[in-house]
């Protein structure tokens, strides 16, 4: 490699994101070092030996769960934006959607996990109904996209722990039936990767598959291009004989339904809805759009950020599990850290062009 290349390498953004985390790291464990009077060598055994405790096949099969909402999120708002529509409502649409799956779970008979996936595509359905509301808003009669959006969680926040409270006289619901696992025979005994990929929810191997034909969809099919062409140059697209708002209500429909299928595998996993404080989405949505931005609007890169994103959020209670003392408050703050830490190191999203703005036809 040249020295050129070097460093053109040396200036991807990823590659300063890992070696800031690294940095960081390594000042960290200085610092420790010389504050506590304790040699290098100590420290590193030490840091190895907690982070092989600490990164257990549970811990990544439960960080897995936790990412696959997040990640279904994050496509959603991706396609969305491709096409020129911002959808910052996905916090929102994913409250519904956990509420309609606990209602509907609940309603059609709470019995097994037959039950909570009739819970789980009635929640898809009806969240797609409030996204074809939300599109005509958005497109057909031009309201603000980031006003529209919020007004969308607003509206979730209040009006779903009400009607919650009104079914169940409690803004929290019973508890439902979850979805269960998927265990494959021997496969599930290999060490660590068993537990892991042959052990798991049904449900992270769905979103595996919806991440995979997403990227394939986007980047391998005409409809796909159109989608790009509808979010970077609309006219041209238009001029190509393509209606552009059609694409738009489309990729819109299509955001909604998977931030309530988001919601609604977040309720499987946790087998009762809560609707006190901020819901139990608890802001997943809002890093549904930093995935997908950090992804660089790559649905493999948004799935890659969501388990991130993911991992951080166990991570606190990985901790309790082994009995290392730190403060709750300041684990539950590592997303947000961890947050912040990606939008100052990834400085190179390249936004769709024509991104929140209407589009209207010539002809």
């Amino acid at each position: 490699m040249s020295g050129l290349d070097s460093l053109e390498y040396a200036r991807h953004p990823g590659v300063r994101l890992v070696g800031l985390v690294l940095a960081v790291l390594a000042a960290l464990g200085v610092v420790g070092a010389v504050v506590f009077d304790v040699p290098l060598a100590e420290v590193l055994s030490d840091g190895l030996e907690t982070l092989a405790s600490v990164v257990t096949p549970g811990y990544v099969a439960r960080s897995m769960e936790m990412a696959a909402p997040i990640t279904l999120a994050a496509i959603g708002g991706l396609y969305a934006e491709k096409s020129g529509v911002f959808n910052i409502g996905l916090e929102g649409f994913m409250i519904f959607g956990a509420f309609f799956a606990a209602a509907a779970t609940y309603f059609v008979g709470a019995g097994g996990a037959v039950h909570a996936w009739v819970g789980i595509g009635i929640s898809v359905l009806l969240t797609m109904g409030l996204a074809v509301l939300f599109a005509v808003l958005l497109i057909r009669y031009k309201a603000d996209q980031i006003v529209a959006g919020l007004g969308v969680w607003f509206i979730g926040l209040g009006l779903v722990p009400f009607t919650a409270a009104v079914i169940w006289g409690s803004r929290n619901s019973p508890r439902l039936p979850g979805v269960g696992r998927l265990t494959v025979p021997v496969l599930s005994e290999i060490p660590f990767l068993g537990r892991v990929v042959f052990d798991q929810s049904p449900l992270v191997w769905l979103t595996v598959l919806i991440v995979v034909g997403a990227w394939i969809f986007l980047y391998r099919t005409q409809y796909g291009y159109w989608i790009q062409a509808a979010g970077e140059n609309p006219e041209a697209l238009d001029t190509a004989g393509i209606d552009v708002n059609r694409v738009r209500y489309a990729t819109v429909i299509f955001s909604g339904g998977l931030a309530g299928l988001g919601g609604a595998v977040l309720l499987a996993h946790s087998s009762s809805f809560v609707g006190t404080g901020q819901t139990m989405v608890d802001g997943r949505g809002w890093l549904g759009i930093v995935a997908y931005l950090f992804g660089n609007y790559n649905p493999l890169g948004a799935a890659a950020a969501a388990l991130l994103f993911g991992g951080v959020d166990m991570l606190q209670g990985q901790f309790q599990t082994l009995n290392i003392e730190a403060s709750s408050k300041l684990l539950g703050l590592l997303p947000y850290v961890v947050v912040i830490v990606v939008l100052t190191g990834w400085g190179k999203t390249q936004v769709p062009s024509s991104v929140g703005e209407p589009y209207e036809s010539e002809e």
